[in-house]
């Protein structure tokens, strides 16, 4: 939503970024052109008032929503909100693995049936996931819109090109980037992790985020031998900071849509290891120079590609990746504005 809110024409729109938990604008670096409102809630679910009245308050043209459970509440108040306005939802994840992994409450299923048909468009970042959505909730594909995410790979390669890596050490060296919630795969890569190591005895890893599940991967590491080998960075401001160093980005997790880690570690040309997360992840990187796809989301699996990978791979080898182009941030802001200037076409 930033690199969004950066990119938008401030000649064709007037742009509001509203951050719903949030309370320090600061927080990121956009131009004067837009104003943040930091609605500063709890939840998303505790927002309402505070939304709705900012919404009132501003009488906006179009909303658009990039996380479900707040597309959800947006779409529960459309009928409250100000008399044409239109509404575009972002769907960052596949619909059909997201609620069949079982961390989403049982009633999420019946709230995307009912409620995104009321979007006026949907937003998926890859056919995949578009065709997934609309088989699972019944949608028409009309309705539905592929953009993709919006990269600044010059951005990312800047960061990771003037961070000099390290002398050579032991390695090899595996990053992983993402918060700390069963979704992302980490006991699953902690466990390849240790299968790796039998042939790699100095292999380690270094995971950037931070989330519900760092105490129960501490004490995995414990169990597994694997204290010293793994790093818990926690949140970091610039994560390319950390390509430099890197062997190999892995992808552990169990669902995806199209996550940007992968994106921004592609963009600094860093080898691919990931799990058949989604088919837009599939898609993306099956058969191509310098990624592997595990053959199914398991720890074996995981560790057989992690060992294919490092056979082969020269110490601190990087590769095009010429499959991000159509991430780079101008194509994907040309896209987000012909959607916005149809839908307000229509409207």
């Amino acid at each position: 939503m930033a690199h969004l809110a950066n990119g938008l024409s401030p000649e064709k729109y007037e742009l509001h970024l509203g951050l719903i938990t949030d309370s320090d604008p600061d927080r990121f670096e956009l131009p004067s052109w837009v104003t943040i409102h930091c609605l500063a809630a709890a939840r998303v679910r505790s927002s309402i008032l505070r939304l709705l009245s900012l919404i009132w308050r501003l009488h906006p043209r179009l909303i658009l929503s990039g996380m479900f459970h707040l597309n959800f509440l947006i779409l529960l108040l459309r009928p409250f909100l100000p008399r044409g306005t239109s509404v575009l939802i972002r769907q960052n994840g596949t619909v059909s693995s997201a609620l069949a992994f079982g961390d989403t409450p049982t009633y999420t299923w019946m709230l995307y049936k009912l409620l995104y048909r009321h979007a006026d468009r949907i937003i998926c970042q890859a056919s995949s996931m578009a065709h997934d959505l609309a088989r699972t909730l019944s949608i028409p594909e009309q309705q539905i819109t592929v953009a993709p995410n919006p990269l600044d790979i010059d951005a990312v390669r800047a960061v990771a090109n003037r961070v000099d890596a390290s002398k050579p050490t032991k390695g090899p060296h595996l990053l992983a980037i993402g918060r700390l919630s069963p979704v992302k795969g980490y006991d699953l890569l902690l466990d390849a992790l240790a299968i790796v190591r039998s042939s790699y005895p100095d292999a380690h890893l270094s995971i950037i985020g931070s989330g519900s599940q760092e105490a129960f991967l501490k004490t995995m590491c414990a169990c597994l031998g694997l204290a010293s080998a793994v790093r818990f960075l926690g949140e970091v401001s610039q994560p390319a900071n950390y390509f430099a160093d890197a062997s190999l980005f892995v992808l552990s997790s169990r669902h995806e849509g199209m996550p940007n880690a992968l994106l921004e570690a592609a963009a600094a040309g860093l080898p691919l290891v990931a799990t058949p997360a989604s088919g837009g992840v599939i898609d993306l990187l099956q058969n191509q120079e310098g990624a592997w796809v595990a053959r199914e989301v398991s720890s074996a699996a995981l560790a057989e590609s992690l060992l294919a990978a490092l056979r082969v791979l020269e110490p601190k080898k990087k590769f095009a990746h010429r499959f991000i182009e159509p991430f780079r941030i101008e194509n994907s802001i040309h896209a987000y504005e012909e959607l916005i200037d149809a839908t307000l076409a229509h409207a």
